[in-house]
Formats: C-alpha cells, structure tokens, sequence
C-alpha cells in the first residue's frame, strides 16, 4: 500500500505512517517526515493498532439527514401521477415546477424545489409533462373487423391461406397536397457552397394523392385528382384491375378505410358490379 502504484493518495499516505511506526520512530517525527499534521498521524497510528489493515480504511459517514420523509415522497409521486385537471389545478398538464407548487400549497412539504422533484419522478420514470394521443373505440364489432387486416396481411382469410392467384392491395387517398412550384430555379451546389432553393413560389392549387399499394409484392399505384369521392377512387381501382395479374387473379382484396367515397354497402357493391373478383375490405371505426 505505500509503495504501490496504484494505490490512492490517502491510503498511500496511511500505510507510511504504519511502517514509520513499525521502525519505532515517534509521532513528531513521522509527521516531519510525511509532512501530516501530528494529530492525522495519531489518528492511523491508534486506529491500526486497534484494528489491523481495516482501521486505515475510512468509516462509513452518516450523512446530512434526509430533509424529506418517504410519505412526503410518495405523496408528490402520487400527485403526479393524478391529472391536474383532478387536482383542482388549471393546467393541461404537470410540470416539476408546477409540482413542487402544488406540493408546497397542500403542505406536504415547506419547501421543495423542482429539481428535487424532478429527481423524484426519476426514480420512477414519471413524465407527467408528456402525452399521447390515442383514440376511444366507438365501431362495433370493431375485435372481428381489425383481426382481418393482420391476417391478410399474412396471406390468410377466413382461417384460409391464399392461393398464388390472390392479391391484397391496400389504398389511401391524401386530400389537399399543396402543389408549389418555385418563381425561380434551384442551384446547384458548388465549392464551399449548399444547394440554394429559392424562398419565393406560386400556388398551384391543392390536389389529392390516391395511391394502392400490392402488400407482397411491393407494387404503388398513384394517381393525382383535383378532390377525393366515388369517381377518383374507382378510377383507381380501374387503373390497378386493368393490369394483370389483377385483371385475371381469383380474387383481388382491397382494404380500405372507412372513407365517404367506398365505406357504404353501394360503394362496395359498384366495386364488385365493375368488377367482379374484387373483394371490398373496411377496416374498423377509427382505423387508418
């Protein structure tokens, strides 16, 4: 220990004194010799004695005593953990220095700060200040529509797997894209210059994006209208049907979603009336 290379500082310094002991020298000199103070030498010198190797180790300090109880703790974790709308408070949402507020207006405790609490919260991975939206579900039978995308999905319908001449394409429609066409043309980038977009640009107007997508074979199908309704979206059926293998498959699944031009029982039967080997597919309400 006192000649390692590896050894701190303080323990190094500890085992000199021992050995300066061990040869008889007194504490005066030991202390000269260390350049400690005569009572730092003392101290190690009584504490080896009466206790061996483990004395020159440090003792366990008590600390500063906790300022807060685990009740108090608790009762800020059990506060964020409650909407503040619930506790009386006119926020949308917490904040640790809105917590430590609220834990200082019911007294459960004189003064806390928010880093105490956030260190709180910490502890238990509370993030009352985030969120996530997400949706009641209203449809009915909403269990036995959903568990057919999934299944589709995995080339099963009905408990039955699909046969090679089966497809399932999946279609959206994005209403309102705006189409921008810039005043002035894009340069290209060059020597320690990026690629200059120009800020200004005209309005052309908003269209809407139809597009089909073949799930296992990764085929897009798109088209642009001036709006969304029956019309645009059996255009795009016709363009995808017209082409083989759809034109000749057993059956083509189309799974769409419950929007006004293809979510009634009239939507699905012109569907199957144009053509005939399609398989009109809604998802539950609210689905995407």
């Amino acid at each position: 220990m006192a000649y390692g290379q590896k050894t701190e500082h303080r323990p190094r310094m500890r085992a000199q004194v021992v050995l300066h002991a061990a040869r008889g020298r007194s504490d005066a000199r030991v202390a000269r010799e260390t350049g400690l103070h005569l009572d730092t030498v003392r101290t190690w010198r009584n504490r080896f004695a009466a206790l061996g190797l483990t004395g020159l180790d440090d003792r366990k300090h008590s600390g500063r005593p906790p300022r807060f109880t685990a009740l108090q703790v608790a009762q800020v974790k059990a506060l964020a953990g409650r909407l503040p709308f619930d506790a009386g408070a006119p926020l949308s949402r917490w904040s640790c220095p809105e917590l430590a507020r609220e834990a200082m207006a019911r007294d459960i405790a004189a003064f806390v700060s928010a880093s105490t609490v956030r260190r709180w919260l910490a502890q238990d991975t509370l993030k009352p200040w985030q969120h996530r939206s997400w949706t009641f579900i209203t449809g009915p039978d909403f269990r036995l529509k959903a568990e057919r995308m999934p299944d589709l999905y995995a080339r099963t319908f009905n408990g039955r797997p699909l046969g090679a001449d089966e497809y399932v394409i999946s279609a959206d429609e994005k209403p309102s894209i705006q189409a921008r066409c810039r005043c002035h043309p894009t340069l290209a980038a060059g020597q320690a210059r990026a690629m200059r977009v120009n800020h200004t640009y005209g309005r052309g107007g908003a269209l809407t994006c139809l597009a089909a997508y073949d799930v296992h074979h990764a085929r897009v199908f798109g088209r642009t209208e001036a709006r969304t309704g029956i019309d645009p979206f059996m255009a795009l059926v016709a363009q995808v049907m017209s082409q083989e293998p759809y034109t000749s498959a057993k059956r083509v699944f189309w799974v769409v979603d419950d929007g006004s031009s293809h979510r009634d029982k009239k939507a699905a039967d012109r569907l199957t009336a144009a053509f005939p080997n399609t398989v009109p597919v809604h998802t539950p309400v609210p689905a995407s």
